[in-house]
């Protein structure tokens, strides 16, 4: 039964495989020893490839329970209200990863009068966590916000909470939310919380990298303010910022906390580190912000509509086979580019998804996609 599973998989066109991989600064060295400039992660501001922030030497290595029991050190707490200081809120918590945040979170907080409202581009984690709430959910045309209010209208006399959950910028198609006009809807309706995802906006977007809601003004006003310290902080881990009692209540009953070994004090002093470091990063976030428009332009130029407004730039190219094909291309030109295929994306949209950061520059990128079209 496996076996033909697994055909089936490779017949589509969907294989995937975990290969693995030697990180040399903006480098990747594939076990064959071929040497590829890396536009697949999501190193965005370059400090994974830099190595430049080291925090390690007085901090243990191993964290050994969940926060709930030993696992909350004090480095970990300091950490949360030095978050929470920087965005101007009451409270911050910290997850593992933004996975544990994303499916912990809302089944943490319903109850059986919730209604559950995402943008249909939404992350997996977050259709996860509205999965595992057991409440209904609905969901919205991507970044349609008058087919949202359309949702909002029918539904909300019969729900005590809403909640929206959007992304600030999508992870595969690299746009972003109009976190102002959400904000617009929610107060017209009092029953609405607002959970935004700022995973691919914190550290690059803002005039101190705390991600689109700062840039937009708007962190006072979204309830659930969520970001990574995966990416761009080329660490490990995620924050939920909140009012107070709202953290209270995730520490009670937010299962994907209560039930984890916490993140070791090592990797939490690490992230304090670049975290007090990210507001002086402005020459980085800037000169992310002119390799991406200057990439986009190229793309356009030569033909290649793309919805990015942002440093993930998706070249869509419809089919699996495609999309595989071109990839094997750059990579043998020395760039490492993967395809992304269905189910992470939609069917007829496998693409290759560029991931630009602060320290490779892309002329040489676009050279060699020049030589390929």
């Amino acid at each position: 039964m496996f076996e033909q599973r697994m055909g089936e998989i490779t017949r589509s066109g969907s294989l995937r495989m975990l290969k693995p991989l030697t990180h040399s600064g903006a480098y990747i060295v594939t076990e064959d020893g071929k040497r590829m400039l890396n536009f697949s992660g999501n190193d965005y501001l370059g400090l994974a490839a830099r190595g430049d922030i080291r925090q390690l030497e007085g901090f243990d290595m191993g964290s050994t329970s969940s926060a709930l029991l030993t696992g909350y050190y004090d480095v970990m707490a300091d950490l949360e209200k030095q978050i929470a200081k920087q965005f101007g809120r009451e409270a911050a918590l910290i997850f593992n990863s933004g996975y544990h945040m994303n499916t912990g979170i809302v089944p943490a907080l319903v109850h059986d009068k919730t209604l559950i409202v995402a943008d249909k581009l939404v992350h997996a984690s977050m259709i996860d966590g509205m999965k595992l709430s057991g409440v209904p959910y609905e969901r919205f045309r991507h970044n349609d916000l008058s087919h949202l209010e359309k949702i909002l209208q029918r539904k909300s006399a019969s729900y005590r909470m809403i909640i929206i959950m959007v992304e600030s910028v999508y992870s595969m198609d690299g746009d972003v939310s109009d976190l102002k006009a959400l904000v617009e809807i929610k107060r017209r309706y009092p029953q609405v919380m607002l959970y935004v995802d700022e995973a691919h906006a914190v550290g690059v977007r803002g005039a101190r990298g705390l991600g689109l809601a700062e840039e937009t003004g708007t962190v006072s006003d979204i309830d659930l303010l969520c970001g990574t310290f995966g990416k761009a902080l080329a660490s490990m881990g995620a924050y939920v910022v909140c009012d107070d009692v709202v953290r209270r209540l995730l520490v009670n009953r937010c299962r994907s906390l209560i039930f984890s070994t916490a993140l070791p004090p090592s990797v939490i002093a690490y992230t304090r580190a670049v975290w007090q470091a990210l507001p002086g990063m402005q020459n980085e976030r800037l000169r992310l912000q002119e390799w991406s428009g200057k990439f986009r332009q190229f793309l356009v130029h030569k033909g290649i509509s793309m919805p990015s407004e942002s440093h993930i730039i998706p070249w869509i190219l419809g089919e699996n086979s495609k999309a595989v094909e071109v990839a094997e291309q750059l990579q043998k030109l020395g760039y490492y580019v993967l395809p992304i295929r269905p189910p992470t994306v939609p069917k007829g949209t496998a693409r290759l998804r560029f991931s630009l950061t602060a320290e490779t520059p892309v002329d040489g990128l676009m050279e060699a996609i020049d030589s390929l079209i």
